[in-house]
């Protein structure tokens, strides 16, 4: 996905945890799998295909739909018990969206809900996306893995079931908008931890009066993590040994 640099933030900064903070974590910690994953498999069947290669414990530090590509960080044997040390690392986006169309997943993968062709130019996007750096309060998706009441908020959404999903506390440390030709446009952003891409771009579509759902997604960085660092699945369940 190719970004530009249309929209005027400040210099970009990685925050997060410092380096040093991890030095004592992964100087010790063999245990640590870097993936990309494709589109397609859930991160817990991801986990599961490794789980099942290498023959040891594994779980993820962070899900991934299955709609998004990207970073996966897997921790494997003992290097499992160690998943709480990355709950609150930042993460890094490059995002794809469409205008026009909003739909119940809040991606292209959805039910369509409400189409609009209201032309936005870029200017105004720009405008509505100064409003998003920063501290933000964010809805998360009805379709995600939040829990309500011990349960995932999906599996709920798929019986029908409404979900009242509380808003939480969420920030933007660098946004910037790349592509624009309508109604497509791109993204790139650094995030706290529990920020959800797919509601980005839907309260964006809000703020903008037409809708927005997403057509892409791709995590590049967890922490000090980049997906550069990272193997494609195919490559891992393909390896001999």
């Amino acid at each position: 996905m190719s970004l530009g640099t249309g929209f005027p933030g400040p210099k970009r900064t990685l925050v997060g945890c410092p380096d040093f903070a991890f030095s004592a974590i992964l100087g010790a910690m063999h245990d640590i799998l870097l993936v990309d994953k494709p589109q397609g498999p859930t991160s817990s069947r991801v986990v599961e295909l490794i789980r099942r290669k290498l023959k040891v414990r594994a779980g993820h530090t962070g899900t991934l739909d299955p709609l998004a590509t990207g970073l996966l960080v897997v921790l494997t044997g003992k290097g499992t018990k160690e998943a709480s040390s990355f709950l609150n690392l930042d993460k890094s986006y490059e995002v794809k969206a469409t205008l026009g169309v909003e739909t119940d997943t809040y991606d292209r993968q959805g039910r369509v809900l409400r189409r609009n062709d209201r032309e936005v130019t870029r200017h105004e996007m720009e405008e509505v996306l100064k409003e998003f750096y920063g501290d933000i309060w964010q809805v998360p998706p009805p379709f995600s893995a939040k829990r309500i009441q011990g349960r995932k908020a999906y599996e709920l959404a798929r019986k029908g079931v409404s979900v009242e999903m509380a808003p939480q506390k969420v920030s933007i440390h660098f946004l910037e908008l790349g592509e624009f030709q309508f109604p497509s446009f791109t993204l790139a952003c650094d995030v706290s931890s529990g920020f959800y891409v797919r509601s980005l771009v839907h309260d964006v579509g809000e703020r903008l009066r037409t809708g927005a759902m997403v057509a892409e997604v791709r995590r590049t960085r967890v922490g000090p993590y980049r997906v550069e660092q990272a193997r494609p699945l195919e490559q891992i369940l393909s390896e001999n040994g």
